[in-house]
């Protein structure tokens, strides 16, 4: 179209089509730079020769994203392909689009820690969200902001029960020791050692069933004693299995003063007994199957614990406050920064970049819904 040709301006219910949210003009605004350009349309700013120009139907049918998603890996099924059975506690999973979409939006994209509430209540109210999402799969009270991965959860674990016992007047020195599983995992039993290694406490080992995968709990009752500051179990196991006797092994450290720590797996909690219901004091796990998926790293850890402890938790915690005008609002609480900046003062130190990763499981188990979340944990 030449400047000399006229055609009728398209109204705005047309237009409204090809705008995009991201925009940062009105419509008001476009009209005024067309007609100080002297065009009719934005289509006039352009000249796409007609031999090129495509101006039909692309023939391809609506799908959603999964629908496509699904087609492909039809496709893609006629290569020779193996089963992956090496996860050691990483699975692949399906991530919507939308979550990358959304958590790579500038106002979340950052590792800056969120020290400063009044320009940061947006990010902190979705990870308060994701802190109370954990909170209603385990029936616990305190859920932090995450941390590495499930083995240093569980190392997290192991020196707060230390830090507890000490709390209590108890000698938390030589003597004292953490039982966990035999099957346990060699990496996540690698970085709880590490943990340990400043403590004295000493990590020993309790047997399975072999006929079942899961805990002999008479070969526990006879491992458990005073001298045990915390008691270590899994579902699902490093087997696959589900335990079946976690009260039982609550009731077991219950007796011994023990704290009880859970390792379980986010998605399957949807459909497995509340940790709490069961007697458990800290729930571990690895949540990368929530908005990460396996991709050579990295990981999220969960930590959920009980009111009691909530001055041992490690890492930061959001919590629900009131600003000067009485208004909600969201802040890192039960801490003073030098948690953070000064290693020797804190009880654990943990990366700022978790507070995106933590965010992009909530956006995962969100879009998802509960009803979700239990389809997903019955197809695995």
């Amino acid at each position: 179209m030449s400047r000399g040709q006229s055609r009728e301006r398209p109204d705005r219910s047309e237009r409204a089509g090809r705008g995009t949210p991201f925009a940062p003009h009105t419509d008001d605004e476009v009209d005024a730079m067309l007609d100080v350009l002297g065009v009719d349309s934005m289509d006039a700013l352009f000249d796409v020769p007609a031999s090129v120009a495509f101006d039909g139907d692309l023939g391809i049918e609506a799908r959603d994203e999964r629908t496509v998603v699904s087609e492909l890996r039809r496709t893609l099924r006629r290569n020779d392909d193996v089963v992956e059975l090496l996860g050691r506690g990483h699975y692949d999973g399906y991530v919507p689009s939308a979550v990358d979409h959304l958590a790579d939006r500038a106002e979340y994209l950052t590792s800056y820690t969120q020290y400063q509430p009044e320009v940061q209540q947006g990010f902190l109210q979705a990870l308060f969200e994701y802190q109370s999402l954990l909170v209603e799969l385990t029936g616990l009270a305190v859920a932090n902001c995450s941390v590495y991965d499930a083995a240093t959860a569980l190392g997290e674990a192991a020196t707060m029960a230390a830090r507890v016992a000490d709390s209590r007047r108890i000698d938390a020195g030589s003597g004292h020791r953490v039982l966990v599983p035999e099957a346990l995992y060699e990496g996540r039993r690698g970085v709880l050692d590490n943990y340990v290694a400043g403590t004295d406490l000493a990590v020993e080992t309790y047997p399975y069933d072999a006929t079942t995968g899961t805990v002999d709990v008479d070969a526990l009752a006879e491992r458990v004693d005073d001298e045990t500051l915390m008691l270590y179990a899994e579902t699902p196991t490093a087997h696959g299995t589900v335990e079946a006797d976690l009260a039982a092994v609550g009731e077991l450290a219950d007796e011994h003063d023990a704290l009880y720590c859970l390792g379980t797996d986010p998605v399957a909690l949807s459909v497995l007994q509340e940790p709490a219901s069961v007697g458990a004091d800290v729930v571990v796990g690895e949540a990368d199957v929530l908005g990460l998926g396996a991709s050579y790293g990295m990981g999220m850890g969960l930590f959920v614990t009980r009111e009691a402890f909530v001055r041992q938790v490690p890492g930061r915690l959001v919590g629900a406050s009131e600003d000067a005008a009485r208004r909600r609002s969201f802040t890192l609480t039960l801490q003073t920064r030098e948690q953070h900046i000064r290693r020797e003062r804190a009880t654990s130190n943990i990366c700022t970049n978790m507070a995106w990763v933590a965010l992009r499981a909530a956006m995962h188990a969100v879009l998802l819904g509960p009803e979700g979340l239990v389809e997903r944990a019955r197809r695995g």
